[in-house]
């Protein structure tokens, strides 16, 4: 009996081996590979040099109609392709692109599909629906399951609520980052995307998304132990009111029990894992863009990226005036004219200049003459950007849009969404849309990260979504800038620009920092502040300090308008994640060096035989011997490159280095 049960047990396996397919698919190089299993749970793994570093991690969708998509899966059809070509970007690191994948298609019984594609720097796949009934999604699983206790860097959300969990859902995406063992990550809080995994071995794994258009934001928690990170999503709002920041938000009361609504045919976001062997390769990698929507304005040539004299950090100050300062005509003429003598192109009217609490962006306050300052900006050459408010800008989006963009205009910059439920998602695309109607640039603060919005719709210039150098306004001298500094590069940038606002030009040492909301100061040297300006991609770039500030620093002033805040071309010359980077932009022919290091003094030995041959000049701006005591201490040399193509960068503690490279 026992015998004839051991071989119904084998004939069973045999049948579920049989049934079971496996599918593999490698990068163009060879040196990543994903196997993909289909059968009673459809799940993929992901090699790199033949190293196993995620196990066979499911993946799955489940419907209103009680069918899952991934679970029995019945395969019809399989296609391969392979690609190789070239992609605009305009506004961002590279004039063009060089997309190059091996792709997988499967076509499931159920009228879905999976799409993977392996990247010489990453795996994604998505799910496409081909059902053309409306339906629900109750879930998607999300699963990355590696192979032993990796060390993570993760951003939880801010505001926890151990009583209500879906609290958590409504955040800024705002925090510093947090490096510890899976599995003694806190299991109660939700991460938001991105979010790095070290495999050992000098390999990173950064998880985002892209192409998140009319979805929820996919955050990730470690509730399921055993070296797990997986997936959640933000439920449909089902009850919102207004309230929030000067009753600008709309907060969500009641949740629906489903995460997405299903009108017809179409694509969900890709599900990325960045895979690199090298920290400059992870701060390099362009997936999230590369994987995004094509644009979808076919004339670009209005949009213009700059730089913006901005006055909120700054607390409107200036000196030396005989007017009171604050949020009137006469303030923000002393902007554009700073702006207008160094070649800035924008000025910002922050939050202040509509009226309070009305959450109406037609009523402005009457210290503003809105088309007096329009006319004073055109006659200089700077243009006008106004600050919303979100519930004011999408309660009469297109009333607001047509309105100022007949007024002269050139932009907004939009404020507190603070979720990233399928609403607001689906909020960000229509806002760009809208913009892009009127000719109207986009800068999308209190909002998540890029996740491609910026290729699809190229006038939206920049993001939040990031712990930018406001936060140093209010946080006590415990917060570390310098530190969060050395990390962003390697994680919320590899998913697209931000607004990091960086231009201090008040710098405190070690020691020196304290919070001061009306004259606020930067952690680290001067020279740090001006490298941000390169290392950073900011398409839509502030200068965040006073003008009378930047008045009596002219030197720096004149060396922060003239770097460009779009690049033909980026390299990545010399990183590791949370001590040091070493970032190389071109545009023309002018090269742009901006170094930032930790806490830790350093010194480097760059090279740059990349260049082509000739004579250059070298403009650098280096930490002073005294840095690391009085942050503002600084050297400016003008000198001819060595013939060895090798300069040598000496950062003190908190430093940074900027270099201007000319062929002469």
């Amino acid at each position: 009996m026992r015998k004839w049960t051991m071989m119904l047990v084998c004939c069973v396996m045999a049948l579920y081996v049989q049934a079971e397919k496996r599918i593999t698919l490698s990068s163009p190089n060879e040196k990543l590979s994903t196997t993909i299993t289909v059968g009673e749970q459809l799940t993929y793994d992901i090699t790199c040099d033949g190293r196993q570093i995620l196990n066979a991690s499911p993946i799955s969708m489940t419907l209103d109609n009680g069918q899952v998509w991934g679970v029995n899966a019945r395969l019809s059809k399989t296609t391969r392709k392979s690609v190789n070509q070239t992609i605009p970007s305009p506004f961002y690191r590279f004039s063009e692109m060089q997309d190059c994948y091996n792709e997988v298609t499967l076509r499931f019984k159920g009228n879905y599909t999976v799409e993977f594609r392996a990247y010489n720097d990453g795996i994604a796949y998505r799910f496409m629906n081909q059902e053309k009934k409306p339906f629900c999604i109750v879930n998607e699983e999300v699963d990355y399951r590696f192979p032993f206790d990796a060390v993570a860097s993760v951003p939880y959300v801010r505001d926890f609520n151990e009583q209500n969990p879906q609290a958590q859902f409504g955040n800024s995406f705002e925090n510093i980052y947090e490096t510890n063992q899976l599995s003694k990550l806190d299991k109660r809080r939700y991460m938001f995307l991105p979010v790095v995994v070290d495999a050992g071995q000098g390999t990173k794994v950064c998880i985002t998304e892209s192409d998140l258009e009319n979805y929820p934001g996919l955050y990730l928690s470690s509730f399921k132990g055993e070296n797990n990170l997986s997936g959640i999503f933000a439920p449909y709002p089902k009850e919102t009111k207004q309230g929030g920041h000067n009753n600008l938000q709309m907060q969500v009361t009641e949740r629906e029990n489903y995460i997405a609504k299903v009108e017809g045919k179409r694509n969900f976001p890709w599900r990325i894992a960045i895979v690199t062997t090298s920290d400059k390769d992870l701060a390099a990698s362009n997936l999230s863009y590369l994987l995004a929507a094509p644009s979808r304005i076919d004339d670009i040539s209005w949009i213009k990226p700059g730089k913006v004299a901005w006055e909120w950090w700054n607390d409107w100050n200036l000196r030396g005036v005989d007017f009171k300062t604050g949020v009137n005509n006469d303030t923000y003429k002393a902007y554009i004219d700073f702006a207008a003598e160094n070649n800035i192109e924008y000025v910002i009217l922050d939050e202040g200049w509509a009226v309070n609490l009305k959450a109406d962006l037609m009523q402005v306050v009457k210290e503003i003459d809105l088309k007096e300052l329009i006319s004073y900006g055109k006659q200089r050459n700077v243009g006008i950007i106004l600050w919303a408010g979100y519930y004011a800008f999408e309660r009469d989006m297109e009333n607001i849009c047509r309105h100022y963009s007949e007024m002269g205009v050139k932009g907004f910059k939009v404020d507190f969404m603070d979720r990233d439920d399928q609403q607001m998602t689906n909020f960000n695309y229509r806002a760009a849309e809208m913009c892009a109607k009127y000719k109207l640039l986009l800068d999308l603060h209190g909002t998540s990260k890029p996740a491609g919005l910026n290729r699809t719709y190229p006038n939206v210039l920049n993001f939040e979504g990031v712990n930018g150098l406001e936060q140093v306004k209010w946080s006590p001298v415990t917060h570390d800038q310098v530190q969060y500094d050395v990390m962003i590069p390697f994680i919320r940038q590899v998913a697209g620009p931000m607004d990091y606002t960086q231009g201090a030009m008040h710098n405190a040492s070690k020691g020196n920092y304290y919070p001061c909301y009306s004259e606020p100061m930067s952690q680290g040297t001067r020279c740090r502040q001006l490298a941000l300006y390169m290392v950073l991609d900011s398409p839509l770039n502030m200068l965040c300090d006073s003008p009378s500030n930047y008045i009596e620093e002219q030197e720096c002033t004149e060396f922060i308008a003239k770097v460009p805040t779009t690049w033909d071309e980026t390299r990545i010359l010399n990183a590791e994640m949370g001590k040091y980077i070493v970032t190389a932009r071109r545009k023309g022919d002018a090269w742009y060096i901006g170094a930032i290091t930790n806490w830790e003094h350093r010194e480097l030995t760059v090279d740059l035989s990349f260049l082509s041959e000739g004579n250059y000049q070298i403009e650098q701006f280096a930490d002073g011997i005294n840095a690391d005591r009085k942050g503002t201490d600084y050297r400016k040399e003008t000198k001819s490159l060595p013939n060895d193509r090798k300069i040598k960068l000496v950062m003190q503690p908190g430093g940074g280095y900027a270099a201007k490279i000319q062929k002469l």
